[in-house]
Formats: C-alpha cells, sequence, structure tokens
C-alpha cells in the first residue's frame, strides 16, 4: 500500500458511507513517507464531523502516527464526541488515546482510530448499516 492508496480508500468509503451525506475536503497531501488527510463532513443526520489524520506506511503496512476527529450536532455547538491523540492526558489507559464525550471534560479512554475505523463505528452508533 502506498500512501495516496490510502487517501483513495478514504475518500470512496466516504462516498460510499450511509452516514455521509456531504464532504468537504480541507487538505490532502503526501510527502516523502507521510501523509495528511483533513475533510468536514455532513451526516445524513445533519450533525457534523471534522476528521484530520497524519499517517505512514512502513514495509507495506500503515500506521496511524496522529488524528483529531470532532464529531458535533448539526448547529456545531454541542459535542457529541472527540476522538483525538494529544498527549494530554498521560494517567489513561491507552495514553495518548481517548474520547471526549459531550463535553471537554467528560473524557474516557481510546484506542487509536483510523478514518475507515471512525466511519464504521458511527454507521454502527447511528445504526446505519
Amino acid at each position: 500500500m502506498e500512501l495516496q492508496d490510502y487517501i483513495t480508500t478514504v475518500k470512496t468509503k466516504l462516498n460510499t458511507s450511509s452516514v455521509v451525506c456531504a464532504v468537504i475536503i480541507v487538505d490532502e497531501r503526501t510527502l516523502l513517507n507521510r501523509g495528511y488527510f483533513r475533510a468536514r463532513l455532513t451526516l445524513k443526520n445533519g450533525d457534523f464531523l471534522e476528521i484530520a489524520e497524519s499517517f505512514t506506511i512502513i514495509e507495506g503496512h500503515f500506521f496511524t502516527l496522529g488524528y483529531r476527529y470532532q464529531w458535533m450536532d448539526e448547529t456545531k455547538k454541542k459535542l457529541r464526541k472527540r476522538w483525538d491523540s494529544v498527549e494530554h492526558f498521560p494517567n489513561l489507559p491507552n495514553f495518548p488515546h481517548h474520547v471526549h464525550i459531550t463535553e471537554e471534560s467528560n473524557v474516557e479512554p481510546s484506542q487509536c482510530l483510523n478514518i475507515l475505523e471512525l466511519i464504521d463505528l458511527i454507521e454502527k452508533e447511528l445504526n446505519i448499516i
């Protein structure tokens, strides 16, 4: 797998997902051995989802380097969930992976997610598979 292959796979997933109704690509790039993808999505229920992920491919294997996925209501004022890998909760299991649920202060451990896994998770949460 090459860096551009992953971006193509992400775009296909976003364009064929049952929960995504609009996609605005903000940034996508590949430089040497790193890639970056950022987009703003409108979900079928009207919610807003912003996704940003940096990644690499090592010996044909994909690795997420950092991510931030923010899911908000349609007004973009109420947080539903935000998954990220910012290193600011070192005492949580699976550090630095965590999720903020409905409020910035409500933080729980999470696991590393890539965009493809995130969309699968949101499809399940919205019960639209």
